[in-house]
């Protein structure tokens, strides 16, 4: 599983011209928030979303080395399956070891659900469907896990 991990001031998933997920810090009485794009391959396991999600919620990355645990940040979880792109041969990426939607949409969605096991506020995009993602990431800010 991959995360790509930006702090963000603000953040939001468009589906179809209607708003699916947002995020305001400032309404959480911080100044930063995550996006978390999400990737899963096949090898990847419940207990792999698990152990990301507990190392973003904790991960100090936000004001004074704190972490949204902390700060009670909140965070937009969003599904990224070309996270998995190989284009090691030529100029088109293969998305071979991208699991697929079957396998991928349980782990995105129990990621998300360990998050607010933990006390995070979660929003989230919509898996499978084509999304404008908006977000200003400060710093900038842009940190890969992978479990």
């Amino acid at each position: 599983m991959r995360v790509l991990v930006q702090r963000v001031t603000s953040a939001q998933v468009t589906v179809e011209g209607e708003v699916v997920g947002r995020i305001d810090p400032a309404g959480h009485d911080t100044a930063h928030g995550l996006v978390a794009l999400v990737g899963v391959t096949h090898t990847d396991t419940e207990a792999t979303a698990k152990a990301l999600a507990d190392k973003l919620f904790r991960l100090r990355i936000l004001d004074g080395e704190r972490s949204a645990a902390d700060l009670g940040a909140p965070i937009l979880v969003v599904s990224q399956f070309t996270l998995y792109a190989d284009t090691a041969k030529g100029r088109r990426p293969s998305w071979n070891n991208a699991a697929p939607g079957a396998v991928a949409e349980p782990l995105v969605d129990s990621f998300a659900a360990t998050l607010r096991e933990l006390g995070a506020t979660v929003a989230t995009g919509r898996f499978g469907a084509h999304m404008q993602v908006e977000l200003t990431n400060d710093g900038p800010v842009t940190i890969l896990l992978e479990g």
